[in-house]
């Protein structure tokens, strides 16, 4: 027993060391999605190594302290998405629905065939937008033709790479296009939104390449694609929302990167993990698909809805333009090392 929990903790500290490695191999980022997990295993240990370690005094303080050492450490990083966390985006005084706009953001799974279950999600949820990933030409001739009749403006990248995307609003869309920003076959959708006041919102949907052994086994271009959008966010003039499946979550190094140097917001932060990722795993879930806004927004509303068959839940947000918000709330500071982190980034091929 004493050496099974020698190994215990030693690969739950591995585990732990892993994730801080800054190195783009999939084989270190994969790490940085199962902090929860991590945390709640590390309590398992300790509790174990309480109770039924019985070698020497010396080891069971070192390991007993080790634990207790990654448990604490992974709890600070997690504790900003629980509801004892700070809130970076503050909720909305008195709904005012001129000004707000809903989202509903899906990954569909390509393979899957329930088209009646999305469109009864939709329905439910009825967002003044839709956006529908890992859609191919089955997808949009299966849900297309039901939405239009509902949401008369669409941007449409249907593929059958499961790097597929289609966009539906009830609220007129401009100046829409669609981007391949690093890869040639790995679609992002750029567009404005006309509110029911008037004021425009510039809206970027993307899906990045995860880094995983079957793609991309660095995360190279998910990053790259991430900062540049960051990049369009902090130059646009107009209130900015970047929606969709970013393959990485919401506690990651790079994600924070991104929120730093984009100067968007995370309306998880202070409320809960939302994880949309794996549907059919309860114990393996992470918080993978996402919407960040500028800081002249505040929420209205925001939820995990249920699955349809998908690997994915969708996410369900209702945000309020404020043009005061951005007193109020504050994005992240990007010092000079992160600025020249996302410069190396951007650069790499």
């Amino acid at each position: 027993m004493n050496t099974i929990l020698i190994a215990f903790t030693a690969l739950l500290v591995l585990f732990s060391v892993m994730a801080l490695i800054r190195n783009d191999y999939w084989t270190f980022r994969m790490f940085d999605y199962p902090r929860l997990q991590k945390f709640t295993l590390s309590i398992i240990c300790l509790g174990l190594l309480l109770y039924f370690y019985n070698g020497s005094g010396t080891l069971y303080w070192v390991l007993t302290g080790i634990v207790t050492v990654n448990t604490i450490y992974l709890l600070y990083l997690i504790l900003p998405f629980t509801i004892l966390g700070k809130k970076q985006v503050y909720k909305a005084k008195s709904y005012n629905g001129d000004s707000s706009i809903s989202i509903m953001i899906s990954n569909v799974y390509q393979d899957n065939k329930n088209y009646k279950g999305c469109l009864e999600e939709i329905e439910k949820a009825n967002p003044d937008i839709v956006f529908l990933l890992e859609t191919d030409e089955k997808w949009e001739k299966a849900v297309s033709p039901l939405l239009e009749d509902k949401y008369e403006y669409t941007v449409k990248a249907a593929k059958d790479n499961t790097y597929g995307m289609l966009l539906f609003s009830k609220l007129e869309l401009k100046d829409d296009k669609i981007s391949y920003l690093v890869e040639d076959d790995v679609p992002s959708i750029h567009t404005k939104v006309v509110m029911k006041d008037g004021n425009e919102v510039v809206l970027h949907g993307v899906h990045p390449t995860p880094p995983v052994p079957n793609e991309n086994v660095r995360s190279t271009e998910r990053d790259k694609e991430l900062l540049l959008v960051a990049d369009m966010a902090k130059e646009e003039e107009l209130p900015v929302v970047v929606i969709g499946d970013l393959n990485d979550v919401a506690w990651s190094h790079t994600t924070e990167l991104f929120l730093k140097m984009s100067g968007l917001l995370d309306p998880r932060r202070g409320r809960g993990f939302f994880n949309s990722f794996h549907a059919k795993y309860p114990f393996m879930r992470f918080p993978l698909d996402h919407a960040f806004i500028s800081p002249d927004f505040k929420l209205n509303r925001i939820k995990r809805l249920d699955s349809f068959g998908s690997d994915h839940f969708p996410i369900f947000i209702d945000i309020q333009y404020d043009p005061q918000a951005d007193k109020e709330q504050k994005p992240m500071y990007a010092d000079s090392d992160d600025t020249e982190e996302a410069q190396e980034k951007k650069a790499k091929t």
